[in-house]
C-alpha cells in the first residue's frame, strides 16, 4: 500500500489514483484495448461499482476496476505494487468472486460471461523477464486442448526486459513504471493524473482512507500486543514490568488482563 505517500506524490501506479482514472471509460476502454489488442465498442460499469469501494474488510473484495463490454465480457483490472507471494491464488479468488457476482444476479452457470482478471505489476511476478504472462486452463496431457471455460488471467510486468509485446503496450507499461509519456494515449493519461491530483474531493477521500487504514493498523497492533502479553502471563515467567516493556502495554492494561483471566473460568461455569 502507498499510505506513506502524500496525495500530490501519487502516480498512476498507485491503485487509488489508478482506480479514479479508470472509472472514466475515455481512459479505461483504450487501456483495455492496448493490453488485449482488441477493439471494444463500449464499456459499462456494473451497478454497485459506480463508486470506488473504500471497504477495509479484508474478507470482502475491493475491485480496483470492474467493467463489462458490448461482447458479453467482464474485466477486472488490479494495480499491484508490492511483491505478493500469493498472486496466483489471488487471481483465483478474484475470478471466483466475479463468477459469484454474476450468479447472485440470477444467472445460470451456462450464462457466465467471458472474463479477464488483469494484474498490472510494477515488478516481475514470475522472474522471467517478460512484459506479459497470460494463463488459461488447458489439459495437462495435451496442452493444445483448452478447457474452454472462457477465463483468462493476465499479469503485466512494467519491468520486462524482452521485446515481447507490441510497441503501444510497451509505451503504456513504461509510463506506468514512471517514464515520461511516449505517445498520445500516455500523454492523456499523464494529464488525467495531474487533473485528478488537483481534485480536492479525491484528496479528502485519500486522507480519509489513510486515517482509516492507520486506525485499522493500530487496532491490529494493539491486538497483537495483547495476545503476546496474555501468553507471557500464562507462562508465569515474567514480571509485569517486563511484559510492559516488551509489549508496550501499560501496567494498568496488564493488570486488567490478569483480572480478566481470573474471572474467565467462573464466567464459563
Amino acid at each position: 500500500m502507498y499510505l506513506n505517500k502524500k496525495f500530490e506524490d501519487l502516480t498512476i501506479s498507485d491503485d487509488f489514483l489508478f482506480g479514479i482514472i479508470m472509472r472514466n471509460p475515455k481512459y479505461c476502454k483504450p487501456f483495455l484495448e492496448t493490453i488485449l489488442n482488441v477493439r471494444i465498442s463500449r464499456i459499462e460499469y456494473p451497478e454497485g461499482q459506480k463508486n470506488i469501494n473504500l471497504s477495509l474488510d479484508a474478507k470482502s473484495i475491493r475491485l480496483d476496476i470492474y467493467v463489462a463490454d458490448h461482447a458479453n465480457t467482464v474485466y477486472n483490472i488490479e494495480m499491484q505494487n508490492g511483491l505478493h507471494r500469493n498472486l496466483p491464488k489471488r487471481t483465483r479468488y478474484y475470478q471466483g468472486m466475479l463468477d459469484l457476482d454474476q450468479m447472485d444476479k440470477g444467472m445460470d452457470y451456462t450464462q457466465l460471461k467471458r472474463s479477464f482478471v488483469i494484474f498490472v505489476c510494477t515488478f516481475d511476478p514470475f522472474h522471467m523477464g517478460r512484459h506479459l504472462y497470460t494463463f488459461e486452463n488447458r489439459c495437462v496431457e495435451d496442452t493444445s486442448l483448452s478447457l474452454g471455460d472462457a477465463t483468462q488471467k493476465i499479469f503485466l510486468n512494467t519491468k520486462g526486459i524482452f521485446d515481447d509485446v507490441r510497441p503501444e503496450l510497451k509505451r503504456l507499461l513504461n509510463f506506468i513504471d514512471g517514464k515520461q509519456p511516449e505517445d498520445a494515449f500516455t500523454q492523456k493519461l499523464s494529464e488525467a493524473v495531474e487533473s485528478a491530483k488537483r481534485n480536492e474531493k479525491w484528496r479528502l477521500d485519500y486522507m480519509n482512507l489513510q486515517m482509516a487504514y492507520d486506525e485499522k493498523y493500530q487496532e491490529g497492533l494493539e491486538a497483537g500486543m495483547t495476545e503476546s502479553a496474555k501468553r507471557m502471563l500464562s507462562a508465569g515467567k515474567y514480571a509485569d514490568t517486563e511484559i510492559s516493556e516488551i509489549t508496550g502495554l501499560s501496567l494498568e492494561q496488564i493488570q486488567q488482563l490478569k483480572e480478566s483471566s481470573i474471572k474467565a473460568p467462573s464466567s464459563v461455569s
